[in-house]
């Protein structure tokens, strides 16, 4: 029960965090989606699809966990760090969602002036 509450905080946590993208970032259609080494962008993605993918990737993930946490039950000796990977997988989630803002931003700078 707790895993599930979690993977609700996370997937509330990344919603916001992209509704909070999405207003900083109105005045572009479209946003990076993927970089080339050199850091070039690759293609990009309009906005709402941009910011929306990696809170829909986390909540899909999450929530597959939630449900083996429910049905599956842990081997002897691991029961207690279920709830450790579970944070550990939705931080870097945001990690991941606020490194791709960052990334945005100065593509968007690099291009703007």
């Amino acid at each position: 029960m707790f895993v599930f509450a979690i993977a609700c905080i996370f997937a509330s946590v990344l919603i916001g965090l992209s509704m909070w993208a999405n207003a900083r970032f109105r005045p572009h259609e479209r946003l990076p989606m993927q970089w080339s080494l050199a850091g070039t962008v690759n293609w990009t993605a309009p906005r709402v699809l941009a910011l929306s993918f990696t809170p829909a990737l986390a909540a899909v993930i999450l929530g597959f966990i939630a449900l083996l946490a429910l049905d599956v039950a842990p081997r002897v000796g691991q029961g207690g760090i279920v709830l450790p990977v579970t944070m550990l997988i939705g931080a870097s989630f945001v990690g991941m969602h606020l490194l791709h803002f960052w990334l945005i931003e100065n593509s968007l700078k690099r291009n703007d002036g």
